[in-house]
């Protein structure tokens, strides 16, 4: 499925134009302006999924951000904008099919951090809490409590329920959102599980970051499913040699001047995967 059929970014007369017009000279920089079209990348022409390939610095994330703020893409995390941000946006052009669907949205490296942190500060909540529900456990099991009206009917089932439970089972089952069973590579793919729906435009920036390359391989596998059966697009930045081998995908190459469009098994990055673990061949 397609939602945005292509975006143009502002060339280089265009960006000329705007920053010799600009009168403020307090300024020592126009960011976003001069990122992109520093390797002359000026249009995306997209296919249901479609990567942005490229060391760091190459605008890659620049690219995904400006696009998912002129899409109006809802995002969890902040992002910090510099004084030309907007500007810029307003000179980009993109050409949408239909509607771009209500629940599309950026998962950003900063998203997945952020809901791991997260995550961390409910498991100190729920330790703190663990030792509460202990203290109760020894307490109400070891409690002389008797029973002298109606009025005590409720203490006394507690105190039966504790005495009927082992200490781990009676906290385990106070403590049912207890999140700690999953690890962070885990809790970072059930992120992109539970963000991903159906027939959304969705923009993925590196999200390898926080996965292992057995996850990331489950999430291609995920990406691949959305796309075919369930009416998503993507747009992905990544330099993972898992991620560049999505089935179907358009790579553009921003290590490239003028940008281009390559086959993953072409690019410098998977290239040096592939030589480095065919010279060690017979290890294998």
């Amino acid at each position: 499925m397609i939602y945005l059929s292509n975006f143009i970014f502002p060339n280089e007369n265009i960006e000329f134009d705007f920053i010799i017009e600009e009168k403020r000279t307090c300024y020592d920089s126009f960011y976003p302006f001069k990122i992109l079209s520093k390797n002359r990348f000026e249009r995306i022409d997209f296919e249901p999924i479609t990567i942005l390939y490229g060391g760091n610095g190459s605008g890659k994330s620049t690219a995904l951000n400006v696009i998912a703020e002129k899409t109006e893409l809802d995002r969890d995390s902040i992002y910090n904008k510099s004084n030309f941000y907007c500007d810029y946006v307003n000179l980009c052009e993109m050409y949408i099919e239909g509607e771009i669907p209500k629940n599309s949205r950026i998962i950003t490296s900063d998203d997945v951090f952020d809901h791991m942190l997260n995550i961390r500060n409910i498991n100190e909540g729920i330790d703190k809490k663990r030792d509460e529900i202990f203290e109760e456990y020894l307490y109400t099991k070891y409690s002389n409590f008797k029973m002298n009206s109606l009025e005590d009917y409720d203490e006394l089932k507690k105190i039966n329920y504790a005495r009927s439970k082992t200490q781990s089972k009676f906290v385990r089952e106070k403590l049912m959102d207890n999140v700690r069973e999953y690890s962070n590579g885990e809790n970072a793919f059930r992120y992109f599980i539970e963000k991903i729906g159906e027939n959304g435009l969705y923009i993925l920036d590196e999200p390898e970051n926080s996965l292992s390359p057995k996850r990331q391989v489950e999430l291609v596998k995920y990406i691949e499913d959305a796309e075919r059966f369930f009416g998503c697009q993507f747009i992905i930045s990544t330099h993972s040699p898992f991620m560049l081998a999505i089935k179907g995908a358009k790579i553009y190459d921003l290590d490239e001047t003028p940008v281009d469009v390559k086959k993953w098994t072409e690019l410098e990055n998977v290239r040096t995967y592939y030589n480095f673990f065919k010279e060690r061949e017979d290890e294998f």
